[in-house]
């Protein structure tokens, strides 16, 4: 089993303090595991543009793609995610949003959809629970199958040492990730992930090769073309019910919101 550990924090603080406890845990239930550090400060990437290049004509031609693409195949490589984030005045660090801002377009084309994460985050005070729930919203777009959560109020700012309390908590939750990484189990998505499934598959044909606005997204569709969510993933009739009802939504909505792209 590879697990990739992403260190979206400028250092190694509070935060990689207690991803270190998790990454002891999961040694300890499974000395066979084989782990991967990603420090997205060493890395230097430059800040997203936002010049709409991945959307319209793929990912590969970001001006940043030898620094994205490397990330993203480590992420396709291994069996689970583990993000370490701090709490950065509520919201996640600057290294990480911009990462994730490069790789806004997966919301349109997702593909992780055997992938799980545990997202840890710390904070001197309040607000860790927000860092965890918006990387916890922000991964099912991209397709990951099931997101943990640990944030902790560390009540320090540089000298953080985890009390009993916050290991046994931690220990918790990473015997949790790793116990359903090793069941293989893929779980059913929510409501929620199925709308933009199924309204982009649909709502893409009008980007489709040879159309007024071609783009990336109107060749990606067409290989989930009937589907109404990735093939593996267990889909039960009541929801592929609610998928199909989206698809006509989004057959509705298409000549009426075509989004165009500076070319």
């Amino acid at each position: 089993m590879r697990i990739l550990i992403i260190n979206g924090s400028p250092r190694k603080g509070n935060t990689w303090r207690l991803t270190e406890k998790v990454k002891e845990r999961i040694e300890g239930l499974d000395n066979t595991v084989r782990f991967e550090e990603i420090h997205l400060s060493e890395r230097n990437i430059p800040f997203c543009t936002g010049c709409s290049v991945c959307f319209r004509k793929g990912h590969i031609f970001c001006p940043h793609n030898q620094y994205i693409q490397p990330i993203m195949d480590k992420i396709a490589d291994c069996d689970g995610v583990i993000f370490a984030v701090s709490c950065f005045q509520g919201a996640v660090p600057a290294l990480t949003k911009n990462f994730t801002d490069h790789l806004a377009f997966l919301i349109h084309r997702p593909r992780y959809f055997d992938k799980k994460a545990l997202i840890i985050s710390t904070t001197g005070g309040v607000s860790a629970d927000s860092v965890t729930q918006s990387l916890a919203n922000t991964l099912p777009g991209w397709g990951f199958n099931k997101c943990y959560q640990l944030p902790i109020i560390a009540l320090s700012w540089n000298d953080y040492k985890p009390s009993e309390k916050h290991i046994k908590k931690a220990y918790k939750i990473s015997k949790a990730f790793y116990m359903d990484l090793k069941s293989g189990k893929l779980h059913s998505p929510k409501i929620g992930v199925l709308i933009p499934f199924n309204l982009f598959q649909t709502m893409c044909e009008e980007y489709a090769p040879g159309t007024e606005y071609e783009t990336q997204d109107g060749v990606f569709w067409k290989q989930y073309a009937g589907m109404k969510y990735a093939p593996g993933i267990p889909l039960p009739i009541h929801k592929k019910v609610v998928g199909k009802l989206i698809c006509q939504v989004g057959k509705h909505l298409s000549p009426r919101m075509l989004v165009t792209y500076k070319k």
